[in-house]
């Protein structure tokens, strides 16, 4: 099949033809039709198969113009970086059509991208945050919107924008087409699907897990940081055929300071990225990445969903995620296009739990290589390495402490006084048997 085959309009086909699309990946050519009869989808694709252009096809044959400044088309997505790229590969199908598409996320300013939407658009991209906040701020409307697209709503609600995402849903009209794409369906998403979906239609190009077939799956047993960095500076100088190469690390205390490590063997030919570097840093260390400027960028998986980047010969595992899907997501950025592509998994004896949970998940065991000779094995271990000592508590169990506001404790029943006032009269006939008077004058 090619996408002549959809019978696509010709501003579109042309667009194809353009950029060298001729086949379309397996998500491409299942998602068309059922999206064409206006049924709710549930997409499931991993990552690198086409997901985005999946959607986006249908949606614009369907599109129509319209003198409306409001859009009609809605995409969101989890990162400001997926916004670019989907914003980037719209702009691609849409060459010879006049569509307005913007894209908007947080980070920037909100005047700036309230003055572009009031001059009118078709289509909005953007971060569930943003999103919500334009809506809120009145420079947005949703009203007019036909067709909604959530892609990768997994990882969002990962990152906690569930609450956000049903905010979105309250200002959207009830009559739309709901779309939804992501490379895992969890109990999260079903419950997201059975609240604002219309009986959507599931669409599968992979069952949820299984590896990719054109990438290669290696692991090496690694006992620790140290050891993993001599390891990597091995397979640097060693192996000329990494040439592009995405490293990731589970947070940005560690992908700081593996950078710090070996960036002075390799100077400006590694980079860095995660959510605590600004927005221009990060846009222009994947620029230089896809361009090929640098060799190798280091990033979490946060930053990894949006990701979209070509020709990655290897994709580095410097520690396993805690999260199986995220193995599937991490691997799959190379290998795309029916390229190879190879994935290597630096194992240690923290990552021995999270390892065995990525083979579960995809019902495979990833082959073990022998290290390689010369490496050298450290006994150097990072503070994160280094073993939890429990002190025993040797002073005994404490008194407990009553919270007791009073300035001091109470005293004793018997210590108790009472301040009672006694009659003279009483007094006098408790000491003397009868009453007594203080010589009052008798009555005559």
């Amino acid at each position: 099949m090619t996408f002549r085959d959809l019978n696509l309009s010709n501003p579109l086909q042309n667009a194809l033809d353009d950029a060298g699309f001729t086949t379309p990946t397996t998500i491409q050519y299942k998602a068309y039709p059922v999206i064409m009869s206006g049924r709710d989808v549930r997409g499931i694709a991993q990552t690198g198969t086409g997901k985005t252009i999946a959607y986006l096809l249908p949606l614009l044959k369907m599109w129509s113009f319209s003198k409306a400044r409001h859009p009609q088309i809605l995409i969101i997505v989890p990162t400001r970086e997926l916004v670019v790229q989907v914003v980037d590969q719209a702009t691609l199908l849409t060459k010879y059509m006049n569509v307005v598409i913007r894209g908007v996320y947080g980070g920037t300013n909100l005047k700036t991208q309230a003055f572009e939407i009031s001059e009118g658009l078709d289509i909005i991209v953007g971060t569930p945050g943003r999103l919500l906040d334009l809506g809120y701020h009145g420079s947005l409307n949703l009203r007019a919107i036909k067709k909604l697209v959530i892609d990768e709503v997994d990882e969002m609600l990962a990152l906690g924008f569930r609450s956000q995402l049903e905010h979105i849903m309250e200002l959207l009209p009830e009559k739309r087409q709901n779309l939804l794409f992501s490379a895992t369906i969890d109990e999260n998403v079903e419950i997201l699907l059975g609240e604002y979906f219309n009986e959507p239609e599931k669409i599968e190009a992979a069952p949820s897990g299984t590896p990719l077939a054109n990438i290669n799956q290696v692991l090496y047993r690694i006992p620790n940081f140290n050891t993993k960095v001599n390891l990597l500076e091995i397979l640097l100088s060693t192996r000329p055929e990494m040439t592009k190469i995405l490293l990731f690390v589970s947070t940005k205390a560690l992908a700081d300071e593996l950078y710090e490590r070996i960036s002075l063997d390799y100077p400006g030919k590694i980079g860095v990225i995660h959510s605590n570097k600004d927005q221009n840093y990060r846009f222009n260390s994947v620029n230089k990445f896809q361009e090929g400027a640098i060799r190798m960028l280091i990033a979490t998986d946060i930053i990894a969903r949006g990701l979209d980047i070509e020709d990655v010969s290897h994709v580095i595992n410097f520690d396993m995620p805690d999260e199986p899907q995220n193995y599937v997501h991490r691997i799959g950025r190379t290998g795309r296009a029916d390229k190879k592509g190879e994935a290597i998994s630096l194992v240690g004896d923290l990552d021995t739990d999270w390892l065995q949970e990525a083979q579960e998940f995809m019902n495979y065991e990833i082959p073990e290589l022998p290290l390689p000779d010369g490496l050298v094995i450290s006994d150097v271990l990072t503070d994160a390495e280094l073993p939890k000592i429990n002190m025993k508590n040797v002073l005994g169990k404490l008194p407990k402490i009553v919270e007791d506001k009073s300035a001091f404790h109470q005293k004793k029943a018997k210590n108790v006084k009472v301040n009672v006032k006694v009659r003279h009269k009483d007094k006098m006939f408790e000491k003397y048997g009868k009453p007594k008077t203080r010589g009052q004058k008798k009555k005559k």
